[in-house]
């Protein structure tokens, strides 16, 4: 076995949804698009027993799976929830670092999905190459060192950045790790009471920083 996708069916205020519960890739043959593949198999699944909402869970601190979801997939971030499963303590993925997560909701039957899966629309972030930095780190040099929160002052738009590789950095420091999810998770609570939406992540060529993008909504 390579992967598992497992997953429950319900309503919610009348319609049929899915909690997507857990999606899994054995070591060794991750970035290999299996996990999008399992994806594809869920949609085309779901849609032709007429369930067109799709919820899941991941944590924003992971780039692999901010790219995956955003830009390869096109779902909606309609909440942050603080160590859903816990503190992690009991996790070699989490421990250290708490288990918050975006709720994100799939629209399988949409134009932004079917784009987004036909890779037809590349999310452009070139509009937020100036926007402030919610959350940045402290030293551009340093990977290992700790964010900073921004000044961003109702901007139309702006970035928060995250580790390219939580894990690695966690391994390397413990704390530098769980400043950066103290810091982003208020800063993603914040931006999100005060209606800015989440449009797309991208990890810039040259640096090799990640970003969030968040724009106002409308």
């Amino acid at each position: 076995m390579l992967g598992l996708l497992f997953g429950l069916t319900g309503f919610k205020d009348d319609t049929p949804v899915h909690w997507s519960h857990m999606l899994a890739v054995r070591n060794g043959v991750r970035d290999a698009g299996i996990g999008r593949k399992l994806k594809l198999y869920q949609r085309e699944t779901l849609l032709a027993r007429g369930i067109k909402h799709v919820f899941w869970t991941f944590d924003p601190l992971v780039a692999r799976n901010a790219h995956l979801n955003l830009n390869s997939l096109g779902v909606e971030v309609t909440e942050y929830v603080p160590d859903m499963y816990g503190p992690g303590d009991d996790s070699e993925l989490f421990k250290g670092i708490g288990t918050d997560r975006f709720v994100v909701l799939w629209r399988i039957d949409s134009d932004k999905v079917r784009e987004a899966l036909a890779a037809r629309e590349v999310f452009d972030h070139a509009p937020y190459s100036t926007s402030p930095l919610a959350v940045s780190r402290s030293n551009e040099a340093d990977p290992v060192s700790a964010p900073l929160s921004g000044d961003y002052s109702d901007a139309p738009g702006l970035r928060v950045e995250i580790p390219p590789d939580i894990h690695s950095l966690r391994d390397l420091s413990v704390v530098a790790a769980a400043r950066w999810r103290e810091i982003t998770r208020s800063a993603f609570q914040s931006c999100l009471k005060r209606g800015y939406a989440v449009t797309g992540f991208y990890r810039d060529e040259r640096t090799g920083r990640c970003y969030y993008c968040l724009r106002m909504k409308e």
